[in-house]
């Protein structure tokens, strides 16, 4: 049987594009919205009621594939997500009114949440310690280039064709990734025909500086996942965090729409900018953690030092945008941000990989992902209610929350989780 060198690099590579897609589907309805909402009768208190109800599928669909993950495994976990968030961002062609476009966007939601676990998971399964913050950022960095790609593609095909079947191409895209996907996902690394014995060897190794030992780290349900405070130091870190990401994600559009009076077109030749600064923090955080790590860095410690720069990073920017007057200064703002919360959340969550067996790094990332989901739901319902004068105090808000995010990680992240029936080794407690 022949070997593919390097196999687990072209894994996460295929994770990473399939993220792109993830987020142009995600973002066409933002990018398109003007049209769509005159077409469809819909107002801004609309658009709100449009993201709080992805959203809270979302949550739904992050801990109901975390779970599902762990049980049927990477493979066939993604086909399932990303033929259901295909049909779904196809089917909003059909869109007629307000009441189906609500349930195109649950459908879509549920579905499109499976990508992250699932990224987790595969991630904790192809790398040493050393890499994962690394490969994170390769599939992070996905989103954020979905993000760049997204507005200026969908602002194209929207002026060429129309929103309805703008809608339809962008659908096409994940039946088309699931092809190379199931040819090249064959199984996990433990049984995969074309992994080498020296890159699994190297994926199963466990240096000293790396805190996860597999003899070591617990593997626990669901429920007793939320007895350890390791878990909750994620759990909330990214309940404060994600609301940063998502503010900018659902209401850049908007944002660019009602401050600088933007059309579709000019969306698209600004929206794309902020997330090069995404893409960089993705790889920049992961990048600086394992560079920690190869230097002889506990993986906790590296990965805080790394989350701490980020946050520092956000704070000052976020407060910055609040005041900014011309679009060109609102977008490199938000860049700035974007680049520094990437570094901190590419970190975040690597984490579960780090603490715990892999049995329970898809449940520990799904159920995260749905506390992510419910802090942005609080933002997701302030924004009407905050921006009636502009959009200063939601930013103040979110510079608010990021000191939050770090201290979780800080206070509750301490040590390793200990094992039913063992004692918690005391080594690298960062």
């Amino acid at each position: 049987m022949t070997k593919v060198k390097g196999l687990r690099w072209l894994v996460i590579a295929l994770i990473g594009l399939v993220t792109v897609i993830n987020y142009i589907d995600r973002n066409a309805l933002a990018v398109m919205w003007p049209a769509v909402s005159k077409d469809i009768g819909a107002d801004k208190a609309d658009y709100a009621l449009l993201v709080t109800m992805f959203m809270v599928a979302y949550a739904f669909g992050q801990s109901l594939f975390g779970k599902l993950l762990d049980r049927i495994g990477t493979r066939i976990g993604f086909v399932i997500a990303i033929a259901v968030w295909s049909v779904s961002i196809g089917a909003h062609a059909l869109v007629r009114s307000l009441g189906m476009l609500i349930g195109l966007r649950v459908t879509l939601g549920v579905a499109e949440a499976g990508n992250w676990p699932g990224a987790v998971k595969a991630n904790a399964l192809w790398f040493p310690p050393q890499e994962r913050a690394f490969a994170q950022g390769i599939f992070n960095a996905g989103a954020a280039i979905g993000a760049i790609i997204a507005a200026p593609a969908v602002a194209a095909l929207y002026g060429s064709f129309g929103w309805r079947a703008t809608f339809v191409l962008v659908g096409v895209l994940g039946f088309v990734w699931l092809i190379p996907w199931l040819f090249v996902y064959r199984a996990d690394p433990d049984r995969h025909p074309w992994l080498s014995d020296e890159e699994r060897a190297h994926i199963n190794a466990r240096p000293a500086t790396a805190d996860a030992v597999e003899s070591e780290a617990p593997a626990p349900g669901m429920l007793e996942l939320l007895r350890y405070r390791q878990s909750w130091a994620i759990l909330l870190s990214r309940f404060f965090l994600d609301p940063v990401w998502w503010l900018f994600v659902s209401w850049l559009p908007i944002y660019l729409a009602e401050t600088f009076h933007f059309d579709v077109k000019q969306i698209g030749m600004f929206g794309w900018v902020p997330f090069v600064g995404a893409m960089l923090g993705s790889l920049g955080g992961g990048w600086f953690s394992g560079v920690l790590i190869a230097r002889g860095w506990n993986a906790l410690s590296a990965r805080k030092l790394a989350i701490a720069i980020g946050c520092v990073i956000m704070l000052p920017a976020l407060l910055l945008t609040a005041k900014a007057s011309t679009p060109l200064s609102a977008v490199l703002l938000i860049a700035v941000i974007l680049f520094g919360f990437q570094v901190a959340i590419n970190n975040i969550q690597t984490m579960p990989g780090d603490y715990f067996a892999g049995g329970a790094v898809g449940s520990l990332a799904g159920i995260s992902g749905t506390a992510a989901v419910a802090g942005t739901l609080i933002t997701t319902w302030l924004v009407p209610v905050m921006t009636t004068q502009g959009y200063a105090p939601i930013f103040a808000l979110a510079a608010a929350i990021v000191p939050l995010a770090l201290l979780s990680i800080l206070l509750l992240g301490r040590g390793l989780p200990r094992a039913a029936g063992t004692i918690s080794p005391e080594r690298n407690p960062a």
